[in-house]
């Protein structure tokens, strides 16, 4: 696959109502993450908070692989920042990251190939990960010499995981297969390589077909009760979150469209319709 150099490193298309792909975009760099691809992301995210018309976010890498994590090319020019650069540049790499995970929109993430390293952390930041068979996963960290608290994942990793299996993969540094990331719960769906985009956005278009008001508020109280100290917390935290949903137009028409034995339709948007976006730096029409 060709790339050039004018290509922007994350590629935003709209394929279906509701749904927006942002591929990882250096394929002739197995998706790397570089300064720029990180801008590139949170400058997406800062748009998809102000877009009602956007219900879900899948994210994918180009070509055969996800995102290979940090540009080797990188590593050593970045290690050898003074300690006040490097907290800096950290810090705007895990905005991104908590960017992700607080979008209002649910997110997809469609696997393929590798996820390691800091990829593997952005896989993690999202709410539903789709694998192929021959998708890998590597908290690579420790076999460049770093510690594994990296870009979120010695948080996100034992939520999604448990404890003994994120230590097993933070320690270790070792590839984890799709079939395993399944039965621990990493992955929510494997799928044949041919099938991961008609897989990931049948998922992706099932959620948009929700309510825009409950996925927000779902994926809100998701989050909130995680880490609560008891149920009784959590029931405490849910009654408002219930109440605001109850009072927003949705539920009425759910109940219309019941009764009416018809597909409801939520908070239609002033657009849409499928279409591709493009901006200068960041986003560029899909060719072919």
């Amino acid at each position: 696959m060709t790339h050039a150099a004018t290509d922007p490193v994350v590629l935003v298309t709209r394929p279906r109502p509701g749904v927006v792909v942002a591929a990882l975009n250096r394929p002739h760099r197995m998706n790397a993450l570089t300064e720029d691809v990180f801008r590139a992301l949170g400058d997406l995210c800062a748009e998809l908070r102000e877009d009602s018309s956007a219900r879900v976010l899948l994210l994918k890498g180009a070509g055969e692989t996800f995102c290979s994590g940090y540009d080797i090319d990188e590593v050593g020019r970045v290690a050898s920042l003074e300690p006040v650069e490097l907290m800096a540049l950290l810090d705007r790499q895990a905005r991104v990251v908590s960017a992700l995970r607080d979008l209002p929109q649910p997110v997809v993430a469609a696997v393929d190939g590798v996820a390691a390293g800091a990829g593997l952390s952005l896989a993690l930041a999202a709410d539903v990960r789709v694998l192929t068979t021959r998708a890998r996963l590597r908290a690579a960290f420790v076999r460049m010499g770093l510690s594994g608290g990296d870009m979120g994942a010695s948080w996100l990793l034992p939520r999604i995981a448990g404890f003994g299996f994120a230590s097993d993969m933070l320690l270790s540094g070792r590839f984890v297969a799709a079939d395993e990331a399944l039965r621990r719960g990493v992955a929510n769906r494997v799928t044949a390589i041919q099938d991961l985009m008609a897989a990931a956005l049948d998922t992706a278009e099932q959620i948009a077909g929700n309510s825009p008001v409950s996925l927000r508020l779902t994926k809100h109280i998701l989050q909130a009760n995680a880490d609560a100290p008891s149920l009784e917390v959590a029931l405490a935290r849910e009654a408002p979150v219930q109440v605001a949903a109850a009072k927003s137009g949705d539920v009425q028409e759910a109940v219309a469209a019941f009764q009416e034995r018809r597909a409801p339709r939520f908070g239609v948007g002033p657009d849409t319709t499928e279409h591709t976006t493009e901006h200068t730096t960041q986003h560029k029409e899909e060719q072919g």
